[in-house]
């Protein structure tokens, strides 16, 4: 038959090293550790395999350094959520360009294929409009179903 352990000999977390930590570093705010034996106790404090060498380290402390801090803590605020629409403006800028830049080149292909005596040439304005028209109208619609 085992004998039941006892609550000192029980294996300390490092929960309860942290918190041993933060009674230490208060109790060193106070006054009551100088440097050095703060330093030693939470050097001491990680080192300790059981809740009695924990218990050892605070035995002399003010309890009100315990008290203060574990005390309640606010929860950490909800994310939020990003801004939205700037997208748009983007995506709006740059379909202004492209119109612009395929307009243009569309123009162009007109003027050589009229005044360059041998008929209509390869519609080579097209290499430029329908790749990065392509990838426009991806994105819209992509944007489109986020939305």
């Amino acid at each position: 038959m085992t004998q039941p352990v006892r609550p000192e000999d029980m294996r300390a977390s490092d929960a309860e090293r942290e918190l041993v930590q933060q009674w230490l570093h208060r109790a060193h705010a106070d006054g009551s550790l100088d440097l050095a034996e703060f330093d030693l106790r939470v050097s001491r404090a990680w080192q300790a395999k059981t809740r009695g060498e924990l218990a050892v380290l605070t035995a002399d402390l003010p309890q009100t350094a315990l008290t203060q801090s574990t005390a309640v803590r606010q929860p950490p605020p909800l994310p939020v959520a990003p801004k939205r629409g700037g997208g748009r403006t983007a995506m709006k800028v740059l379909t202004t360009i492209w119109l612009s830049v395929s307009a243009l080149n569309f123009a162009l292909w007109v003027l050589v294929s009229l005044l360059g005596g041998d008929g209509f040439v390869h519609p080579w304005f097209l290499w430029v409009a329908l790749p990065t028209g392509s990838v426009l109208g991806v994105v819209w619609l992509a944007m489109g179903r986020d939305g």
